[in-house]
């Protein structure tokens, strides 16, 4: 069976992920080595030794998520989701703060943050209830109304730790589902209103620090010493990059004028080290990751493999956007880490589990392809409820 599996993996996927790791790890030791010395005061791999752990955690699971079966999912969106729901209530009670976020949760010398995971289960659940309500799906309160329900609710837990930046990502790749999922176009219209509404009602609410965020991100010359101060300096970087770059290791911005370099703006000391071919290089790879994504979710004749495979697909193209956004001044920094790149164990972890699964959906896909063409026996042991 195994190795039935392996044989229509989309090792162009595989490739593609490992290269951005193997790339992302060498960036945070570069990015973060003066970091660790400066405000930590400990030695220049303090983060890459750990990012070491994180990574060899996060391939174990990349590759058990590429065997296991993804309609078995289905049968745990219930637990999942009520895991995903506890673990954001029990931050309110337990969680740490960081950055003025109550996002983590500590255990030992190691923290976690649920909202990461939440994501992943988040879309499981969509794609397992529209694919199950497709009969109903253009009836607005019995097809639509309960995910939006649920979506809603997480969506306030998240933003309310305050975590706008994975609240965003949470709500834009809830869309993307929900748009390919077989909604009345009237419904989703609807739901774009209500969404700009809420956008607003989120705005008059933000705090004086969450309003210099956007104020900093749209006019950063106006407070060039305070809100204006890190995006001015990811201009910096980015400027003296140039093609090729100033060489790897040889980044000024990260002696102190940009925020946690290794994490929010890798991006920026990419471009100042790497240049442009650097840019290029990853956004490349995380672009062609983003369309094979897609492309699978098109091809894959079950609904719900479908949804999930495109639901995955946006988080990351929607959580790459976002960081771009964010170190080029289209978006106010709200501490979003650039997909596979950036130092943090809980977003890798949850990355790489979730393109497993899409290279299982993936597999699953090329499976019934080359049935239908005739080169796989019908009665063989790799059908598994294809």
């Amino acid at each position: 069976m195994i190795k039935k599996l392996f044989k229509h993996y989309d090792y162009s996927l595989i490739i593609s992920v490992l290269l951005l790791c193997g790339f992302g790890l060498v960036m945070v030791y570069s990015a973060s080595m003066v970091w660790a010395v400066m405000r930590h005061e400990t030695n220049s791999a303090y983060f890459f030794n750990r990012q070491i752990i994180w990574l060899a955690a996060s391939l174990i699971m990349f590759f058990l998520a590429m065997m296991f079966p993804y309609k078995a999912y289905r049968k745990f969106i219930v637990p999942i989701l009520g895991l995903s729901v506890i673990s954001l209530l029990l931050v309110k009670v337990i969680g740490s703060t960081t950055n003025n976020a109550q996002s983590w949760i500590e255990i030992g010398a190691f923290s976690f943050q649920p909202s990461e995971f939440v994501k992943l289960g988040l879309i499981i659940y969509l794609a397992a209830i529209y694919s199950k309500k497709q009969a109903y799906i253009s009836n607005f309160v019995r097809g639509a109304l309960p995910p939006l329900l649920v979506i809603g609710l997480i969506f306030a837990l998240v933003a309310s730790q305050p975590d706008l930046g994975t609240a965003m990502i949470i709500a834009l790749t809830s869309g993307i589902v929900i748009f390919c999922s077989g909604m009345k176009w009237s419904h989703i219209l609807g739901l774009i209103i209500i969404g700009g509404i809420v956008f607003g009602l989120a705005w008059m609410s933000l705090s004086p620090e969450q309003a210099s965020r956007f104020t900093g991100a749209y006019d950063p010359f106006s407070d060039p010493e305070d809100s204006g101060f890190h995006l001015i300096n990811s201009y910096i970087a980015i400027a003296s990059g140039g093609i090729t770059g100033q060489g790897f290791g040889q980044s000024i911005q990260k002696y102190g004028f940009l925020p946690e370099p290794h994490t929010d703006f890798i991006m920026a000391i990419v471009a100042e080290e790497l240049g442009l071919l650097g840019v290029v290089f990853v956004i490349g790879l995380l672009g062609y990751i983003v369309f094979k994504g897609f492309v699978i979710g098109i091809r894959c004749k079950d609904t719900f493999g479908s949804l999930l495979a495109i639901g995955i697909s946006g988080m990351i193209g929607v959580q790459t956007a976002v960081n771009l956004g964010a170190i080029t001044g289209w978006l106010p920094v709200t501490g979003v880490p650039l997909p596979f790149i950036s130092y943090g164990g809980s977003s890798l972890i949850l990355l790489m589990i979730s393109v497993g699964i899409l290279i299982n959906v993936s597999a699953f896909v090329n499976i019934r392809k080359e049935q239908k063409s005739g080169y796989i026996n019908k009665d063989s042991n790799v059908q598994m409820e294809l």
